[in-house]
């Protein structure tokens, strides 16, 4: 396949070309700075998009957004929606103007949009939540319309919480972990929608590949787990003492907004639709595979991608 990727430099777009590049699919990024004759490029904060014709291309998988952690000043707000909004407005239009498009998009989106439910089960056909999160998500899918208007088989992928030791919150908490200082976030019973780097990289290769999915999936583990779980698992692979909670108050006045939304709520997000299509995960169980995804491997060798 034929495939245009945006966010390609992030944290998942990267090990994403590397699992396609490895397995025979060709790849170009859509890329920003210096524009160059005859190659993809956009910057979506001006609104402007250069997608010279594609022979032959077969799919866009749209990654880019701004980074989310940190705090959430009213600036800060204002650049996490719009990258996500305006970014996909422009990158949907133009797809659905071209002479021959593509016959997929995956757009990413975020578990955020369930928002904070306590124990609910959340699949892909609860509702969104509230909240800037929240909010943000609903925007963010809509913003993918004209794609699915224009008869691009649209896949909307509600991503979780990555589990990597690239980045991320597993990268976070490693640190006080591995001194000893480690423990679980708030009650610490909130409900944390994961997901194994391996399977998500997997889990889009999958999407791609497979014409029959359409709509929402949820890119999580089969099992969420609690936050008081994850940080048992944690220590327990780097062999050290889990007794360090850290308080509700301690999250907000630390983190305000942010803390709340993403490190307090509960969102019991489940991947009913992978699993209905058939898709097997290597990492399911966190206690069981946190040691595997703290080895941490990512190389391209012999075109083969290790995890």
């Amino acid at each position: 396949m034929n495939i245009l990727i945006t966010g390609a430099t992030g944290l998942v777009g990267r090990n994403l070309v590397k699992r396609l590049t490895a397995v025979g699919h060709s790849v170009v990024p859509l890329v920003r700075g210096e524009r160059r004759s005859g190659l993809p490029w956009w910057d979506p904060a001006a609104g402007k998009i250069d997608l010279p014709p594609f022979p032959g291309l077969d799919a866009v998988v749209h990654l880019a957004g701004e980074n989310i952690a940190g705090r959430w000043t009213a600036e800060r707000k204002r650049r996490i929606r719009n990258s996500r909004v305006d970014g996909t407005k422009l990158l949907a239009g133009a797809l659905a103007e071209m002479r021959s498009p593509p016959r997929t998009f995956l757009q990413a989106s975020a578990v955020g949009f369930y928002g904070d439910r306590g124990d609910e089960e959340l699949d892909e056909g609860s509702e969104p939540g509230t909240g800037f999160l929240s909010d943000t998500c609903v925007a963010w899918e809509a913003a993918g319309e004209a794609a699915e208007k224009a008869r691009l088989r649209r896949v909307r992928m509600r991503i979780g919480v990555v589990m990597t030791p690239e980045g991320g919150a597993l990268k976070r908490m490693l640190p006080p972990f591995r001194l000893g200082l480690g423990g679980p976030i708030g009650s610490g019973r909130q409900y944390v929608p994961w997901i194994s780097l391996h399977d998500l990289v997997s889990a889009i290769e999958f999407l791609l590949t497979d014409s029959s999915i359409a709509g929402v999936v949820n890119l999580t583990a089969p099992a969420p787990t609690r936050q008081k779980e994850l940080s048992a698992a944690l220590g327990k692979a780097l062999k050290r003492p889990v007794f360090m909670p850290l308080p509700a108050f301690a999250v907000q006045l630390l983190f305000g907004e942010m803390g709340k939304d993403l490190l307090l709520a509960s969102t019991r997000a489940v991947p009913k639709r992978l699993i209905q299509a058939g898709f097997s995960f290597r990492d399911s169980d966190l206690s069981d595979s946190m040691p595997r995804i703290l080895s941490g491997i990512t190389a391209v060798r012999d075109n083969i991608v290790k995890y």
